[in-house]
């Protein structure tokens, strides 16, 4: 179907950022995530009105998000600590400051208790709250939507929604990135469906919609020349990538049910490995579903990445020699360019056994890569004007703000206590059950 979309465009010369392929893959984006059961009413009956602009990268849609919000400079942007940096990086384009928020141990997503502490304390300490709070969707599992919009709402401030790993996960039936002011979707070549590069903006109405739409258009208003008002950004998603996307739709709940099909799998076959455990979705009583018919879960996790924990004690073999030798590519699929580093240690990294059995699992031809790095720890959220010296606050929960130049962090340690015992397995489209097999044959011959 991919290709059928694609041809159409090149033969109708339909390939510029606008046609006749992103027009029916918004409609499609627009049908899916206002659904609130997994089969769509074909008439929309008791579905959401959102409204979705198709963007370059999930990245665009996060900056035009915030953008819209509001955020300027001097302002302040509460993100999860425990994500990529297309969460983080956008606060950063608007002049504004990354306020950086742990994870809560169940979900590893951003902790609800430790979120609203923050807005205390970030009010007390500025005179003013954060412009915006960015929760994210951690490889998928869904953050507590309901709590963290109460507390939202209880202080007025806008959620864009990262859902970028998140496409087709639920919470209490209702699809993630629907909740907030805004919802981020990815359609980057690794996620639930890809248009190779491209991301959405999830808004809640025609008005919404239409400003973003200009705002991802280099904002031109309406004269026979080209007269703009307002800074645009060249944003908007190419018909040739949209028809990608449009092909992709139409196997979206195939790539949801095999996901989900091999994080069982998982499950199943590591259930028994001392040490090591899978990350599973919290197993809660259903809840009534949103449209009044039946029951639903409460989380319900589309597992773009299935990822395990192996404990600190767990010996894996060649644990001895890991970080001797300093990498020279990029680990993860990663594209584009990278430094050389200078030593193969850093001051956060994960567990010798863990990077032993990344290096295991490579030579066995799989893909296979540690867990996000908080931001917290990144080097370019902790700089400070006197080196090593990080101004620290304690507070009773137990939790600590660490103030640096250019980001502050609430911090509970549960983010880089995951970050040293995680990794994450492959579970795309193409992984087989037997390769699942390997996969897990691999891991238990690797341990000591």
């Amino acid at each position: 179907m991919e290709q059928k979309y694609v041809k159409e465009a090149f033969d109708t010369n339909w390939v510029v950022p606008l046609g006749p392929n992103v027009n029916g893959f918004e409609k499609d984006l627009e049908e899916f995530v206002n659904s609130l059961t997994p089969n769509p009413s074909p008439k929309g009956e008791g579905n959401l009105k959102k409204r979705v602009v198709a963007l370059s990268a999930g990245t665009a849609a996060v900056h035009l998000g915030l953008l819209n919000c509001g955020v300027k400079p001097g302002d302040e942007v509460i993100v999860q600590s425990f994500t990529f940096c297309a969460s983080t990086h956008p606060v950063t384009y608007l002049g504004a400051t990354p306020v950086l928020v742990d994870s809560e141990p169940d979900t590893w997503n951003i902790d609800p208790e430790l979120l609203e502490e923050a807005i205390k304390d970030r009010k007390a300490k500025t005179g003013k709250y954060p412009a915006a709070i960015v929760p994210v969707a951690l490889y998928g599992m869904p953050y507590k939507a309901d709590r963290i919009m109460e507390i939202a709402n209880k202080y007025g401030i806008p959620v864009v929604e990262d859902a970028a790993e998140g496409f087709g996960s639920r919470y209490k039936g209702q699809v993630l990135g629907t909740f907030g002011k805004y919802g981020v979707l990815s359609f980057n070549g690794n996620k639930m469906i890809t248009t190779s590069g491209g991301g959405a903006l999830i808004t809640a109405n025609d008005d919404e919609w239409r400003e973003i739409m200009m705002y991802a258009t280099q904002y031109r208003e309406s004269y026979p020349y080209y007269q703009h008002e307002k800074i645009g950004y060249n944003y908007r998603m190419s018909n040739i990538c949209a028809g990608i996307g449009r092909g992709q739709m139409t196997v979206v709940n195939d790539h949801l049910a095999h996901h989900k099909h091999v994080q069982k799998m998982y499950e199943e076959l590591l259930k028994d490995v001392p040490g090591v455990h899978v990350h599973s979705q919290p197993n809660l009583t259903p809840v009534p579903s949103p449209t009044g018919e039946g029951s639903v879960p409460v989380y319900d996790s589309n597992y773009w990445l299935c990822t395990i924990t192996i404990d600190e004690n767990v010996k894996v073999k060649g644990q001895e020699d890991a970080y001797k030798t300093i990498v020279t590519g990029a680990v993860g699929g990663a594209a584009g360019v990278i430094h050389a580093a200078s030593s193969a240690h850093t001051d956060c990294e994960p567990n010798a056994n863990v990077e032993a059995m990344r290096v295991a699992l490579d030579q066995a031809n799989i893909e296979a890569r540690p867990v996000w790095k908080p931001m917290h720890k990144q080097p370019v959220y902790c700089r400070t004007s006197e080196k090593g010296i990080v101004k620290s606050e304690k507070f009773p929960s137990g939790a600590e703000c660490l103030t640096y130049d250019n980001s502050v962090a609430y911090v509970n340690g549960v983010s880089e206590a995951i970050f040293k015992v995680g990794m994450c397995l492959p579970a795309g489209p193409y992984v087989t059950d037997d390769d699942v097999r390997y996969i897990v044959d691999t891991i238990k011959a690797q341990i000591l």
